[in-house]
């Protein structure tokens, strides 16, 4: 009997007996037990009361376009820029004036900022109070040139004229620019951390909550010079505000205003959204929280601050949370040339 149950089985409705069938039986309106020819193709009509699908074969559907397969989105494209090789600056286009300061012999007080103790004009303060000494000996001339082979001691500490490094930074949200925090929050360390075995420092600050370029470096006297307002470096933002600005107040701002630390001057400010509430500001002051004590004063909330240019760098090609190393004709611009970023 066991037998007869299994020739039964292999013998189907379409004839074919003693043969078995890989195709599946249709459901729906042609019931359990019908075979869908070879050219019949399966449609989804939805779900029934039970939530079960129900389909339908239709010999006459056309055949479903193949979609051509895509990669899906790899973050390792947007990493090529801050994995890339650290540059070895030449200098090959600097005047000759300035060849001399990378030759074997260079100034003490270059050397003391080379090596990311401070700027060029603090190590000099540094010299005349004895502090420095090269070779064992105490040196007080601020004229004094010493070679790359000799030892620089200061405060105990053997320095050393580390390469000149220059890292720029898209800062996202959430990081706060500072080197060491007590309170182990995130700093803007953590996101260069990689770039290279010399020690750097950023150039000025960015709030918490302000995104955009920023500068690191381990040269103090570009340090220096980007900081001091005579230089008066210009910056670009892109500000959003909680509420639609008022012609008489962007006037106002362009005219420019005083606050309780002083007058402020804003170079320049458009409006660029419909709803008047994105705006572009260009400025050159470097006081603390500067935009948005500006908007403040107006009665303005600044709900998102984007940094889109410093200095005469920009953005582009550099996603947020990268960074990447400045080119030797970038790091020249900001150096050795006298001109107005």
């Amino acid at each position: 009997m066991k037998k007869d149950n299994k020739k039964s089985a292999k013998t189907t409705d379409s004839g074919n007996s003693g043969k078995k069938s890989n195709a599946t039986p249709r459901k729906g309106t042609f019931g359990k037990s019908q075979l869908p020819d070879k050219t019949a193709k399966k449609i989804y009509l939805g779900r029934g009361k039970d939530e079960k699908p129900i389909y339908e074969w239709n010999d006459n559907a056309p055949e479903k376009k193949k979609v051509p397969f895509k990669k899906p989105f790899s973050p390792i494209k947007s990493k090529l820029k801050t994995e890339e090789r650290k540059p070895d600056y030449e200098f090959k286009g600097l005047a000759a004036k300035t060849k001399h300061e990378l030759g074997d012999e260079i100034r003490l007080n270059k050397y003391i900022a080379n090596s990311g103790v401070c700027s060029r004009r603090d190590a000099d303060s540094l010299i005349e109070g004895g502090e420095i000494k090269v070779n064992g000996q105490v040196v007080t001339s601020l004229g004094q040139k010493v070679k790359r082979s000799d030892k620089v001691v200061y405060n105990g500490r053997v320095l050393n004229p580390e390469k000149p490094i220059y890292v720029l930074l898209n800062k996202p949200k959430d990081f706060i620019t500072t080197t060491e925090d007590p309170f182990e929050r995130k700093t803007v360390m953590h996101l260069v951390a990689n770039a290279c075995e010399e020690r750097i420092f950023p150039v000025g600050r960015l709030d918490r909550n302000t995104t955009g370029l920023l500068l690191f470096t381990n040269d103090g006297e570009l340090t220096e010079s980007l900081a001091h307002p005579s230089n008066k470096i210009k910056k670009i933002y892109q500000v959003t505000l909680d509420k639609p600005i008022s012609k008489n107040d962007t006037d106002a701002i362009v005219e420019g205003i005083d606050l309780e630390d002083g007058p402020v001057a804003v170079d320049d400010l458009q409006v660029l959204s419909k709803d008047k509430t994105i705006l572009g500001l260009e400025i050159h002051s470097g006081k603390n929280r500067i935009v948005r004590r500006i908007f403040a004063h107006f009665g303005y909330e600044v709900v998102a601050l984007d940094r889109v240019t410093y200095a005469g760098l920009t953005k582009k090609d550099l996603p947020r949370g990268k960074y990447r190393f400045l080119t030797e004709k970038e790091v020249i611009n900001l150096k050795y040339l006298k001109r107005k970023m």
